[in-house]
């Protein structure tokens, strides 16, 4: 259980990192590398520098939804806080009661709902990464405080280096 508390105080650091990205906040995160649909980028938040590799949703479903900014992330901290933490970042607020569910091939993972952001176990932060790193495409589902069920597509090209030049940035 302390891990988990470890992470959900991570949480509101990735969104803050995720709302810097966003442009909701003055200063930005550093691009330092795109490779193909990922970006990695690097900022300094509570003095901590943070490194991460993140791509942008290429489907939302359903269409009629209001979704905002949809990311999927991988994200390290120089400190040792957290390395290779997958996590994706949504517009809304996100049911607690439902774990999201991630999907790459035939594998899946559940994802436990912090507002807007959603994680996976720890033990399972590995695998999910090497998946992303093999895969081609990341599907996520999950359902919003206001009982929508929702979809989203993000492409695994580039994943595989994005996620490595992320690590190695923040080592």
């Amino acid at each position: 259980m302390a891990i988990r508390r470890l992470k959900l105080s991570k949480a509101g650091l990735l969104g803050l990192m995720s709302a810097m990205l966003a442009g909701a906040a003055t200063a930005a995160p550093s691009a330092i590398g795109r490779f193909n649909d990922w970006t990695v980028y690097e900022d300094t938040v509570g003095g901590t520098r943070i490194c991460f590799a993140a791509t942008e949703a290429t489907d939302k479903a359903p269409k009629s939804a209001s979704h905002g900014d949809v990311w999927f992330y991988v994200t390290n901290w120089a400190d040792g806080a957290a390395r290779g933490q997958p996590s994706l970042k949504v517009g809304y607020e996100l049911r607690a009661d439902l774990p999201a569910k991630a999907r790459i091939g035939r594998s899946v993972w559940p994802m436990f709902n912090n507002q807007n952001e959603a994680f996976a176990e720890d033990e399972d932060d590995p695998r999910i990464v090497r998946a992303l790193k093999r895969g081609s495409e990341l599907r996520v589902e999950a359902v919003s405080a206001r009982n929508t069920a929702v979809a989203y597509h993000f492409s695994l090209k580039g994943s595989s280096k994005a996620i490595d030049r992320a690590a190695a940035a923040c080592r």
